[in-house]
């Protein structure tokens, strides 16, 4: 370990193995380090599925849950978005090629207490129950203005005079094509994947292509927009360990890390035990430097181990809900997911879903019960609350990048965004994504 890198990583989790695979491909000799004996991080997958019952301290799960072994339950699900940052940036690195990925059935909304499919085409729009006649119209028209737009291609917005992407807001947008509140919530929540309202209140451009992102990724596989790997998140640790030795890279898992070591205010590297590792930069998840961060927030999440799918989603093994904040008067919206045996998660007839939202009283799981409510019975329950932690600062002064908490989203996109930032604040440049060139599932890779 006494040698000299240009990074050191530290921490499993998924966040740091994206960093420090795009690092090791852009030439970086990389040392990934990690204090558990496992990958992961507070992004684990755990198997067997005695280690799920231990960890939450409840005795041996019953044999009805069949081979223990063929479960693989991650903490944090998140699904990926079919045409998103994340997929391009697992594409890039080139550790796509360890994985296998599935598509999500379905992508539903909550609206007065039921659930409904996410309509995201012309077709869908004018067949969604959640609109009345007129406003299908309506949402339609806006639809086609959404896919069709080009923030450079002045002839794509012709459809809303005086548009202009740098200043006209959003909700000039939707009162522009009348839209009601309704048909608002469920495009900005569960379409653009905002997770409150201020969007409404900024320009338009940066939302209708989120919208266009959702239509794209939709078209490429049809059922949802939503990709899960076979086997769980846990592969991608996994695959990024294999990537990185390719690249000359180094991982070391149950390392204890003592301190990183600094001179002059800034970073030059890392110890354990009596072994020094030297390096210029120190990239981490906020449990390696608790003294670099603050608590900003809370999230609650509910892992549910069920014998069957969740009602009215046509027995989907796998899905996600969104369940707008404004529908059930929070602040937050509260989301679900589902996946099962068929991405061989769990053993065969069994389901896994996730409901987690953040945390805004003093009781925290009674915030989750509507999410709770749609799965119907349940046979085990795993609820926790984990803090979100932020850096105090950008990293650049003493070239300590450090990741935010995982969010209760259940999909990549807010991942993505802090991965992209911590690679621009280490190395001072946008990631480009022009250098992605192929897609998921092409023959190349």
């Amino acid at each position: 370990m006494d040698e000299e890198y240009d990074c050191i990583v530290l921490g499993t989790g998924l966040k740091e193995c994206i960093i420090s695979g795009m690092l090791s491909v852009s030439g970086k000799k990389v040392l990934h380090m990690d204090r558990n004996k496992y990958y992961g991080g507070e992004s684990a997958s755990i198997t067997p599925l005695e280690d799920l019952f231990t960890k939450f301290n409840l005795p041996s799960p019953e044999e009805t849950y069949g081979r223990t072994r063929d479960w693989n339950v991650d903490l944090i699900p998140k699904f990926l978005m079919a045409n998103g940052q994340l997929v391009k940036l697992l594409i890039h690195t080139g550790v796509t090629r360890y994985l296998e990925f599935k598509s999500i059935e379905g992508s539903y909304v909550y609206k007065g207490n039921k659930i409904s499919k996410v309509p995201a085409d012309e077709k869908e729009a004018l067949t969604s129950d959640l609109m009345g006649m007129f406003e299908k119209r309506r949402f339609k028209n806006f639809l086609v203005f959404a896919q069709d737009y080009k923030d450079d291609d002045p002839s794509t917005w012709k459809a809303i005079p005086g548009f202009d992407p740098k200043t006209t807001t959003m909700s000039a947008v939707f009162a522009h094509y009348n839209l009601d509140k309704h048909t608002i919530d469920f495009t900005g929540h569960a379409l653009a994947l905002y997770r409150d309202d201020d969007y409404l209140a900024k320009p338009a451009g940066d939302t209708l292509k989120r919208i266009k992102l959702y239509s794209d990724s939709l078209a490429r596989y049809g059922k949802s927009p939503y990709l899960y790997p076979l086997y769980g998140l846990g592969e991608l640790p996994q695959g990024f360990a294999r990537l990185s030795a390719i690249y000359g890279g180094t991982y070391m898992l149950d390392k204890p890390i003592d301190e990183i070591v600094l001179e002059g205010g800034k970073v030059v590297g890392v110890r354990s035990g009596n072994e020094t590792a030297k390096c210029k930069q120190v990239y981490c998840d906020p449990s390696y430097v608790p003294e670099r961060v603050e608590k900003v927030g809370q999230v609650v999440r509910a892992i549910c181990l069920m014998d069957h799918p969740i009602s009215n989603t046509k027995d989907a093994l796998s899905t996600q809900i969104i369940i707008p904040q404004k529908q059930v008067n929070r602040n937050s919206d509260i989301y679900v997911s589902l996946v099962s045996y068929t991405h061989q998660v769990a053993a065969k007839g069994w389901f896994i879903a996730m409901v987690s939202t953040t945390v805004e009283t003093d009781n925290p799981e009674a915030e989750i019960g509507p999410g709770l409510t749609l799965l119907g019975p349940i046979k085990q329950k795993f609820v926790t609350v984990s803090p979100i932690y932020k850096p105090l600062n950008d990293g650049v002064e003493n070239q300590i990048f450090i990741s935010e908490s995982y969010d209760a989203t259940s999909h990549f996109e807010t991942t993505c965004l802090d991965v992209l930032s911590i690679y621009r604040r280490g190395t001072g440049e946008d990631f480009d994504f022009s250098k992605v060139k192929h897609n998921l599932g092409d023959e190349d890779m």
